[in-house]
């Protein structure tokens, strides 16, 4: 067999042959590479928008249970205060009807004055200083005389007939001081009430 020779041109049509599917090969590794690029950088900007919402989801649930936690709290001091307020009414209405007594002894005013005088001050400094811590503790008296008929702070124990039309549904006499604790009435007064015929 006779070795083939290769020519100058069969030389250069394989070197260009062989550049054309090089560079063709270039240019598929180029378009797949691009086409790799895309499908990352889409995958890569998916994962990231599911980051982003997943960090919201944390962050709306964080602030969620961060304002529930404030809200606990304030509802807890709340509860607080007002148990403490419960456990103050019962004490102080175990209290109040010494404070009656003082203020019984001294409203009749025929007995109140006959007796020595330093026994009346020091009592009165008693009352005073007994009405003072209970004041300190959230009580106030309801003094209702000349004030309009209230049911939330008054019992109406009678009714009397009166001729001036100011007073009529006034409270004309107090009988007996009622008593208002943290914003609620922890004995109402008891009151005689004109009524205008």
């Amino acid at each position: 067999m006779e070795p083939q020779q290769n020519t100058t041109e069969d030389t250069h049509e394989d070197i260009a042959y062989e550049g054309e599917d090089a560079s063709k090969v270039v240019d598929l590794e180029l378009e797949e590479s691009e086409e790799l690029r895309a499908d990352a950088l889409k995958k890569m900007r998916g994962k990231l928008k599911a980051c982003e919402a997943e960090k919201q989801e944390y962050l709306t649930g964080w602030q969620r249970s961060k304002a529930d936690f404030v809200n606990a709290k304030k509802q807890q001091e709340t509860e607080r205060a007002s148990f403490a307020t419960f456990a103050a009414a019962s004490l102080i209405e175990d209290i109040i009807p010494v404070l009656q007594s003082f203020d019984s002894a001294m409203s009749n005013k025929e007995v109140w004055e006959s007796a020595p005088a330093n026994w009346r001050v020091g009592v009165e400094y008693i009352r005073n200083q007994l009405l003072e811590t209970l004041e300190n503790r959230g009580l106030s008296i309801i003094d209702p005389l000349d004030t309009i008929f209230d049911p939330l702070l008054h019992e109406a124990v009678e009714n009397l007939p009166v001729d001036e039309e100011e007073k009529n549904g006034k409270v004309i006499r107090v009988l007996q001081r009622g008593y208002i604790l943290g914003g609620k009435t922890l004995r109402p007064a008891r009151v005689v009430v004109g009524s205008k015929q």
